[in-house]
């Protein structure tokens, strides 16, 4: 029966290219390449004919380098953890963790740092930092409040923005609305980009739609007079504070 069912599978495919390759004018030898060759051949012809046409195509392009970016991401992985596991230092650890989150293995990244958190290390601002971005990414926001004020306890005059916008956003997600705005008013004055004074006006929006317009047109404002690679490294908060533009002005249009 599977001898039967490869048979039939041959015959299929065989009929398919064969198909392809007087439809697209292709090169009649590729017939007589597969009539002969069978599945090597259907192999052969798809590597000289087909992949190069879809290599050329910009979404074909996108979904390949996606695919690579994927497969450097698993091999780096691989690197990191075997790098881990031989020295058990902090900063691989550190590392990997990182690297976990950014690969939605966030919950991993969470034990990691959990074990490195012991003895000199009980307080570590920086490691501090990191569980509680790893707690954010598997949605433990109360857990990563918690982590953020006792780094904020143990390390006075610590600073992070990146840290500050973690504990901003987890507030607006556990339903704190006023302490969000607070510290969103407050990190709005020192953070580099455009995500946090679009978060604090998304926010706002609900409530005050001329306050949280001012914002957004402040952002697009200041986009226009900034250098290029701000508004490329801004793209996506760009792009989404105009949308939030237009919906705020068709509602009081």
């Amino acid at each position: 029966m599977t001898g039967e069912f490869y048979l039939y599978l041959n015959i299929f495919l065989t009929f398919i290219i064969v198909t392809h390759i007087f439809r697209t004018n292709r090169p009649k030898y590729w017939v007589f390449v597969i009539l002969i060759s069978g599945t090597l051949g259907a192999i052969i012809y798809f590597i000289f004919e087909i992949l190069p046409e879809l290599m050329g195509r910009p979404s074909s392009r996108k979904v390949f380098r996606t695919a690579r970016k994927t497969l450097n991401h698993k091999a780096d992985l691989q690197q990191l953890e075997q790098h881990q596991e031989f020295t058990g230092s902090i900063d691989a650890t550190r590392h990997l963790a990182n690297t976990l989150i950014e690969n939605n293995r966030a919950a991993e990244a969470v034990t990691h740092y959990k074990n490195i958190l012991t003895g000199i290390y009980k307080y570590d601002a920086d490691l501090l930092l990191g569980l509680a971005d790893a707690q954010f990414a598997t949605k433990a926001y109360t857990a990563a409040l918690s982590t953020l004020d006792l780094l904020r306890e143990k390390n006075p005059h610590y600073t992070s923005a990146n840290g500050h916008l973690i504990y901003a956003r987890a507030l607006e997600l556990t339903d704190k609305k006023d302490e969000a705005i607070h510290e969103y008013k407050a990190l709005v004055k020192y953070f580099t980009g455009a995500e946090a004074n679009y978060r604090y006006a998304n926010l706002l929006a609900s409530e005050d739609q001329d306050k949280a317009l001012i914002i957004y047109r402040d952002i697009l404002n200041t986009a226009e007079v900034a250098p290029l690679h701000y508004r490329q490294a801004q793209k996506k908060w760009l792009q989404r504070t105009q949308k939030a533009v237009k919906s705020i002005t068709n509602k009081l249009s």
